[in-house]
């Protein structure tokens, strides 16, 4: 197991609740026509418009903020950022649109379009695995990319020319293959030579070796055989593996209008989206028993408590900081930047202050708007469940209150995805289990 992931599930197993924001190539689709949200929609109506939008368009950037309880009322949060791409190994090919204003949006704000497009994590839902399964399953394996059945004819054609002229144990190397080529490339040219193995080296370079066919029913059934279909199905799933870990964690999940995000969830990385509103509620519900929408909860706060106007989350959590509403209090939760995610502070020195990062010694801040977006989702609530805690009772608040009982000032906000200019104020709004079974009090 790679190091960095075995950090990412330790991070998990022992963090209390985990925030995310997600960025697409675009919000409502014009398509079909009247596919705009409208200020009369019920939640069924404004679920079926957004749908059609997410069955359109495609996440380009997750970014992820789990907090830790580290001692006390101290919090340290691990920020991770990453860019996702569909995945196009062998059958799997995925459309997807792009609007204007999105993209423009992305560039404003310094998105890396090579990144996203080079790099980023491929993805599946249980659909597209289940058909590419059957395909690995039956041998019968296949090229979608133009760019890679371009390497592949590269490749063969070179082994091709070697191997008439080579003897049994005789090796060649092939250079500058990527990603899913190196498996393509190995796949292919096992399916077509049987008097060929195949090995990866690293650096992009895989071995091609000529061996007697009694050595390759051996080589075959290796347990130390890279193209191993288990192993190729863990590759293609990509940040679906990240998504799976998360749902088994089965902690407080937290997000800013988060309903859009939660569609794209089910869609790219569980199943393509039902036709059915409640279906859809009963599967989030399944997979994330447990929802906190800050929006839910600073409008809240927002009516019960004297609340300047503000125009970003950014600003609700600098008022939560001021002393008008929230004197100084030794009891406040108190947070901090995990070291191993400094890369992730924010450059900007008066940003910095306000959200209470911590930069450790020898880290490059860098501006990276969505991981830190996420941090931001946990401040404000912690910021909001401290206030309501403090304003919930005429004594003094203990020293050091612990998570589940701001869970429990939270309750009546659990659960409820705040709904944007609709009908209704909030949605998906559903029954759970008590507030401290969630995190493992």
């Amino acid at each position: 197991m790679h190091a960095s992931y075995f950090r990412f599930l330790c991070v998990c197993v022992l963090s209390i609740p985990t925030a995310f924001d997600m960025e697409f190539t675009g919000l409502h689709s014009s398509c079909p026509e009247n596919n705009e949200p409208s200020l009369f929609d019920s939640p069924v109506e404004r679920y079926l418009k957004a749908r059609q939008s997410v069955q359109r368009f495609t996440v380009t950037q997750l970014g992820l903020a789990i907090f830790s309880n580290e001692n006390s009322n101290k919090y340290v949060v691990h920020s991770y950022n990453f860019y996702l791409f569909p995945a196009t190994l062998g059958v799997m090919d995925v459309e997807f649109t792009l609007s204007a204003s999105s993209i423009q949006f992305l560039s404003h704000y310094g998105f890396d379009y090579n990144k996203f497009l080079k790099d980023g994590i491929p993805y599946v839902n249980e659909e597209q695995e289940k058909i590419f399964s059957q395909h690995l399953l039956a041998g019968s394996w296949k090229v979608s990319s133009d760019l890679d059945r371009d390497v592949l004819k590269k490749a063969i054609d070179e082994v091709t020319c070697w191997i008439a002229a080579a003897e049994e144990d005789d090796t060649m190397v092939l250079h500058d293959l990527s990603g899913y080529q190196m498996f393509e490339v190995q796949l292919v040219l096992r399916q077509a030579l049987q008097n060929v193995w195949t090995q990866p080296l690293g650096d992009k370079k895989v071995m091609v070796k000529k061996v007697s066919f009694q050595h390759r029913r051996l080589l075959e059934n290796s347990p130390y055989d890279c193209c191993q279909k288990e192993l190729i199905l863990l590759s293609a799933r990509g940040f679906t593996n990240l998504f799976q870990t998360l749902v088994k964690a089965k902690k407080p999940l937290v997000g800013h209008n988060m309903l859009m995000d939660l569609m794209h969830l089910h869609d790219k990385f569980y199943k393509p989206l039902p036709e059915s509103y409640e279906e859809f509620k009963r599967n989030i519900h399944i997979l994330f028993p447990v929802l906190i929408d800050t929006k839910t909860v600073t409008k809240s706060v927002w009516k019960k408590y004297p609340f300047p106007r503000v125009s970003n989350l950014l600003e609700v959590y600098e008022v939560l900081c001021s002393r008008n509403l929230n004197p100084t209090d030794p009891a406040s939760p108190v947070i901090a930047l995990a070291s191993d995610c400094s890369r992730y502070a924010v450059s900007c020195p008066a940003v910095q202050g306000l959200l209470h990062f911590e930069v450790f010694p020898g880290s490059h801040a860098i501006n990276n708007l969505y991981s830190n977006a996420t941090s931001l989702f946990l401040l404000v609530l912690l910021k909001s469940a401290h206030l309501l805690l403090c304003r919930s009772t005429d004594d003094a608040v203990e020293a050091d209150p612990s998570f589940s009982q701001y869970l429990t000032v939270l309750a009546e906000y659990l659960n409820k995805v705040n709904f944007i200019r609709g009908s209704v104020s909030s949605i998906v709004r559903m029954n759970c289990r008590s507030v401290t079974s969630w995190w493992g009090a």
